[in-house]
C-alpha cells in the first residue's frame, strides 16, 4: 500500500508524487485497479437514500390511515368485527400499493441520477483523458481548466492564474488565488492554497494537480455526516398540489358533515353507525392516493424526459415546464452541430484560402493561389500550438473531444496542414470569458514567441501591427483595421463565425497583451442541427417565444436565426452588449421585447435579459454551459446546462441537462412538462368526480328516507378499486400529440378549476340516478340484494368515467380506445375483481353481498356506461361542434 501524505501542503510537489508512488504523466491502468481495490471509488454516501423498510412504515404516517383505524375501532365497538378485518384489510392493501410505486420512484430517480455521473480530465500514462470521476484514485493526475469541479482533494503542480471558489468548504466567497508553493504545515484550511478541495471548483485559470484523497477521505468527505439537509423552498408544482390537497380536503369534510346531520335527523340509525358512514363518506371523498398519483406523473414525466435527453435534476421543474414562455437559448452546440469545421483561412495581402474536411477528421485539402498557401504556413503554426484540446475516437469509433471544441478546430486545422505541438510550450493561459482571447508562450528560434487566439474585436483592439510582404512586421493603419473589419463582416453574414490570430515577441520589459502583430482570420461554420428549425417552429404555434443569446458576431448570429426560424418577419434585428449597456431600463426593456437575437454577450448581461424577460410576465428557460452563466441559469425559473460540453458549475446551477446538448430536446421535455400538467389535472378530476358522485348519492338517499344505500366497507372497497387502480392507468397518459398547440400553461392556473364543474354535474347526477333507481328496484328483494346492484352501478359509472378522463377538451375515442395499456390493465383487474367479490360465496358473504344473474349484472354495467356516453356527448358539444366549426371557417 502507497503512503499517503499527512500534509502534502507542506511537501513540494516533487515530493507528493514520490510519496504517492506516481509521475507527472499520471499511473498506469493496472496501477488504477490496484489502488481501486484498496481505496474504493472516488465517491460520498447518498444521504437521501431511505431504508427499504422505512419506505413501508411511511405508508401508515397519514392521516387517512388514522381515519381508517378510527373507523376500524368504531366498527369493534358496534360489534361489526367482519368490517374491522376488511378496514384492515384495505390500511395494508394501500400501504402495500404505496410502497410498490414509492420503491419504483426512488429506483427511476436512482437511475437518472446515474446518468448525470460527473467527469474530469486525467492523465494517465501520460495521455490525457476524459473519465468519470468516481474512477480517480490517489496518484492521478488531474487537468482542470476554468469552470471545472474538483473532483477530488489534491496537491497543485502546475498552475496558471488560477483561482478557486471554495464557499461550499470554507465560507470564503471571494476566489482564492492557487500556486504550487510549498508551505507551512500548521496553517488553516483556506490558507492551503497549493491544495485543491473536492466539491469546490475553478473559477478561473487552470490547474494540474496531484490526487491526494478520494470518497470519504477528503475534507467534504470527513465532514458529510455532520452536515444537515436544508429544507428547499416549494415549487410551482408543490404549490399547486397542496393547493388541490386543501380544496378536496374541505370538499370532503363539508360532505361529510352535511352527510352526518342529514342522517342524524332523517334516519332512525344508531350515532355509532352514523359516525362510521360518515367518516368512511369522508375517506371516499379525500383521495388518499393522491400524493402517491402526483408523485407518479412527476416521476413518469421525468423518466420519459430522460429517454429523450432531457435530464431532471429537480423532478418538480418536469411540470413547470409546461408553463414556459419563453426560452433563451446559446447558439453553438445548442442550435448547430458543434463540429465547428474552419472552412475560410485569410492574412492581410492574401485572398482566402478554401479548407475542405468533414467534422473532426484530419483529413482535408486547401484550395488558393500558390503564394497565399506558403504565406498561411503562420496561421498553421499558431493553430497547432495554441490550444488546450485532444480527439480520440471511442469505443463506437466516434470522435470525442476533450477540451474546447474551439480550439479543438484549430486542432484539426493543423492537422490538416502537418503540423503538430513542435515548439517547446513554456507557458499556456486558458481563454478568459472576460479578455475573450488564449494565449500560449512558445521557444522557437531562442526567442519567445506568444501566440494569441480569439474574438477578432478583442486582438484587433489589442494589435498595432501586422504581416505586410514577405511576413514582414509593418504597422497596422487605420485603413487596413477597415480592411480586416470588412473581411469580418462580409465572413459573418454568411454565417461564420470568425476568430483572429496574433502573436507577440516577449522581451524582459514588455509582457502585457498590448501591441500585438495581426496573423489572420479563420472562418468556422457550425451548420444548425436537423431537426432544430421544426422545433423552433413547434415552439411559435405553442406560444413560446425563442431568443438567441450568444457570444458570436452580430452578423454570424442573424444569419443562422434566420435559417433557423428564431427571426420572424419585421424582428430581423439584432443587439449587441455594447449596445444594450448603454439603454436605460426603459429602453433596455423595449429591446428585450423586440427583437431575439443578442450578440456578443456577457454572462452578466444574459442574466439581466432573463430579469428584464421575468419582469414582463415571462417564466424563463435557459440553457448555459459556463462557469460565468450560473448566476443566469439560477435567476432562470429553468436553468438548463449542456450534458456535453457545459462546465460542472453550470450543471450545478441548472433544473435539467441535455444529454445531447440539443434544441430540439428543450421542446420535447416542454411537450412532456405539459403532459405531465394534463395528466395531474385528469387524474384529479377523475378522483373528486367520482369520489363527489359517491357522496352525493349518500346525501340524496338518506335525504329521501332511505336506508344507506352501501355499508362503509362497501364504500371503502369501491374507492380501493377506482382509486387504486385506473388513477394510475390515468397518469401514464402518452399525450395526445397537439400539446403544442396551445399557449403556455399559466403558472398560477390551478390544477383544480372550473372546467370541473360540468364534469361534476354529469357524475353525480347520472350515478345518484342510477344508483337510487337500482335501490328502490331491488330493495323488495332485501337491502342487501339492493346494495349489491348499488354496488355494480357506482363502480362500473366510475371506471366508465376513468376512459372520460382520458381527453378532457375532446372525445376518448380520437386517443384510440385501447391506446392507454396500462388503463387497460387497471380497468380489466378492477372488473374482475368486482365480478370475484359479488359472484364467490365466500367474498360474497364478507361484504354483504347477494348473487346477480349474469344478464341483470351485464344490462347494469350497460346503464353504467351512461356516464361515459352522455359526457361524451357533452364533449362534443363543447368542444367538438368549435372545432368543426373553426375548421370550415378557415
Amino acid at each position: 500500500m502507497i503512503e499517503i501524505p499527512k500534509d502534502p501542503h507542506a511537501l513540494e510537489a516533487q515530493e507528493v508524487l514520490k510519496s504517492l508512488e506516481s509521475s507527472e504523466n499520471g499511473l498506469g491502468q493496472d496501477e488504477v485497479e490496484k489502488r481501486r481495490k484498496t481505496y474504493g471509488y472516488n465517491e460520498l454516501p447518498d444521504p437521501e437514500k431511505k431504508p427499504t423498510w422505512l419506505i413501508f412504515v411511511k405508508q401508515f404516517k397519514s392521516q387517512m390511515v388514522y381515519i381508517l383505524l378510527i373507523a376500524a375501532g368504531i366498527s369493534y365497538l358496534v360489534q361489526n368485527h367482519i368490517d374491522v378485518y376488511v378496514i384492515l384489510a384495505i390500511i395494508l392493501i394501500n400501504a402495500l400499493i404505496g410502497f410498490i410505486q414509492e420503491y419504483k420512484a426512488e429506483g427511476a430517480l436512482d437511475a437518472l441520477k446515474n446518468l448525470l455521473v460527473p467527469q474530469c480530465k486525467v492523465l494517465r500514462s501520460g495521455k490525457l483523458q476524459t473519465i468519470s470521476s468516481k474512477d480517480l484514485v490517489p496518484g492521478d493526475i488531474i487537468v482542470l481548466e476554468e469552470g471545472d469541479i474538483f473532483p477530488a482533494d489534491a496537491r497543485i503542480i502546475y498552475h496558471k492564474n488560477a483561482r478557486a471558489t471554495e464557499a461550499s468548504l470554507t465560507g470564503e466567497s471571494v476566489p482564492v488565488e492557487k500556486d504550487s508553493k510549498i508551505l507551512e504545515r500548521n496553517i488553516p484550511l483556506g490558507d492551503k492554497k497549493n491544495m485543491v478541495w473536492k466539491s469546490t471548483y475553478l473559477s478561473g485559470g487552470s490547474v494540474r494537480a496531484v490526487v491526494t484523497g478520494t470518497g470519504l477521505k477528503t475534507q467534504i468527505g470527513e465532514i458529510t455526516s455532520s452536515l444537515r439537509t436544508i429544507e428547499p423552498k416549494k415549487t410551482i408544482f408543490q404549490i399547486k398540489s397542496d393547493k388541490l390537497a386543501k380544496q378536496m380536503a374541505l370538499i370532503a369534510i363539508g360532505s361529510a358533515i352535511i352527510l352526518f346531520f342529514v342522517a342524524y335527523f332523517f334516519q332512525d340509525i344508531e350515532i355509532g353507525e352514523i359516525l362510521l358512514i360518515s367518516i368512511a363518506a369522508l375517506v371516499s371523498a379525500i383521495p388518499e392516493g393522491l400524493p402517491a398519483v402526483l408523485s407518479i406523473v412527476l416521476a413518469v414525466g421525468s423518466y420519459r424526459m430522460s429517454k429523450k435527453n432531457a435530464i431532471i435534476r429537480e423532478i418538480s421543474a418536469t411540470e413547470s415546464l409546461g408553463s414556459v414562455s419563453t426560452i433563451i437559448t446559446d447558439k453553438t452546440g445548442t442550435l448547430t452541430q458543434n463540429t465547428m469545421n474552419i472552412t475560410k483561412v485569410w492574412m492581410p495581402e492574401t485572398n482566402d484560402v478554401q479548407v475542405t474536411g468533414e467534422g473532426w477528421k484530419s483529413e482535408g485539402e486547401f484550395h488558393g493561389d500558390d503564394g497565399d498557401l506558403v504565406a498561411i504556413e503562420e496561421i498553421f503554426e499558431i493553430a497547432a500550438h495554441c490550444h488546450n484540446s485532444s480527439i480520440e475516437l471511442n469505443e463506437k469509433g466516434q470522435h470525442q473531444v476533450t477540451g474546447d471544441p474551439t480550439e479543438a478546430a484549430f486542432l484539426v486545422l493543423g492537422q490538416k496542414a502537418g503540423k503538430s505541438k513542435e515548439l517547446k510550450i513554456l507557458d499556456d493561459v486558458p481563454f478568459n470569458s472576460e479578455l475573450k482571447f488564449r494565449s500560449t508562450l512558445v521557444e522557437k528560434e531562442n526567442k519567445k514567441i506568444r501566440f494569441y487566439l480569439g474574438a477578432p474585436e478583442s486582438i484587433l483592439s489589442r494589435s498595432a501591427f501586422t504581416s505586410g510582404e514577405n511576413n514582414e512586421q509593418t504597422t497596422l493603419t487605420e485603413e487596413k483595421k477597415g480592411e480586416i473589419e470588412e473581411k469580418i463582416n462580409t465572413w459573418s453574414k454568411d454565417s461564420l463565425r470568425v476568430l483572429a490570430l496574433a502573436k507577440k515577441e516577449e522581451g524582459n520589459e514588455d509582457e502585457t497583451d498590448e501591441g500585438l502583430e495581426f496573423v489572420g482570420l479563420v472562418g468556422m461554420l457550425d451548420p444548425p442541427r436537423a431537426g432544430v428549425h421544426e422545433a423552433v417552429n413547434s415552439c411559435h404555434q405553442a406560444g413560446i417565444r425563442v431568443i438567441m443569446a450568444t457570444g458570436d458576431h452580430a452578423e454570424t448570429a442573424l444569419s443562422i436565426g434566420k435559417k433557423v426560424g428564431i427571426v420572424r418577419t419585421d424582428r430581423e434585428r439584432v443587439y449587441t452588449d455594447d449596445q444594450l449597456s448603454k439603454m436605460d431600463e426603459g429602453a433596455f426593456d423595449a429591446a428585450v421585447r423586440d427583437a431575439d437575437i443578442f450578440s456578443r454577450l456577457s454572462p452578466k448581461m444574459k442574466l439581466k435579459i432573463a430579469k428584464s424577460l421575468q419582469n414582463q410576465g415571462e417564466l424563463v428557460a435557459m440553457t448555459g454551459d459556463g462557469v460565468n452563466d450560473a448566476p443566469a441559469l439560477k435567476q432562470a425559473n429553468i436553468g438548463i446546462a449542456m450534458g456535453i460540453m457545459g462546465t460542472d458549475v453550470a450543471k450545478d446551477a441548472s433544473m435539467m441537462v441535455l444529454a445531447d446538448d440539443n434544441f430540439a430536446t428543450i421542446v420535447k421535455a416542454v411537450e412532456q412538462g405539459r403532459i405531465v400538467f394534463n395528466n395531474a389535472r385528469r387524474t384529479s378530476f377523475f378522483l373528486l368526480a367520482t369520489n363527489f358522485a359517491e357522496i352525493f348519492t349518500l346525501i340524496i338517499a338518506i335525504s329521501l328516507g332511505m336506508a344507506m344505500p352501501l355499508t362503509a366497507t362497501q364504500i371503502l372497497w369501491i374507492n380501493l378499486i377506482t382509486d387504486g387502480f385506473c388513477d394510475k392507468g390515468l397518469a401514464l397518459e402518452q399525450g395526445q400529440g397537439n400539446e403544442l398547440n396551445f399557449p403556455p400553461v399559466d403558472p398560477d392556473e390551478n390544477i383544480l378549476n372550473r372546467t370541473i364543474l360540468p364534469f361534476l354535474l354529469i357524475n353525480s347526477l347520472i350515478m345518484t340516478t342510477l344508483a337510487i333507481t337500482a335501490f328502490l328496484h331491488y330493495l323488495p328483494q332485501g337491502i342487501d340484494k339492493a346494495r349489491t346492484m348499488v354496488f355494480i352501478t357506482m363502480a362500473f359509472s366510475q371506471l366508465f368515467n376513468a376512459l372520460n378522463m382520458r381527453n378532457l377538451k375532446g372525445s376518448s375515442f380520437k386517443l384510440g380506445i385501447f391506446s392507454n395499456k396500462w388503463l387497460n390493465y387497471a380497468l380489466l383487474i378492477s372488473v374482475l375483481i368486482q365480478v370475484i367479490i359479488i359472484q364467490l360465496p365466500f367474498f360474497a358473504n364478507l361484504f354483504k353481498f347477494k348473487p346477480v344473474p349474469m344478464d341483470q349484472f351485464l344490462l347494469w354495467i350497460v346503464l353504467s356506461s351512461l356516464v361515459f356516453w352522455v359526457t361524451e356527448l357533452y364533449k362534443y358539444y363543447k368542444f367538438g361542434r368549435k372545432n368543426a366549426l373553426q375548421v370550415q371557417q378557415s
